[in-house]
């Protein structure tokens, strides 16, 4: 029997794609991980945002909310660096 459901058997990604957001969709995404790793790490330390924003040599605690927003994408490679090494980690990306 053929399935009429052209649907049916896709995966999501092929969804996002055939609506034309899969790239806005995974960037967000990935904004919204690295945002929640950058707080995990700061909590399991007990490194307050005035200390991170030291650490990171930041002008101001702004700069550092906007890392810290997962809406916000808008971040470069240095300031994901500069959080890395402010946590004692290391940035590695990755092209899968």
């Amino acid at each position: 029997m053929i399935n009429k459901n052209k649907h049916i058997g896709s995966n999501f990604d092929e969804y996002l794609k055939d609506e034309g957001i899969l790239e806005e969709s995974q960037a967000a995404a990935a904004k919204r991980v690295i945002a929640f790793q950058i707080e995990e790490a700061m909590e399991k330390r007990k490194i307050t945002k005035k200390e991170m924003t030291a650490r990171m040599h930041m002008k101001s605690r702004m700069q550092l909310d906007r890392l810290l927003d997962p809406e916000n994408r808008s971040v470069t490679l240095l300031t994901l660096e500069k959080a890395a090494i402010a946590l004692g980690k290391k940035l590695r990306i990755q092209l899968v």
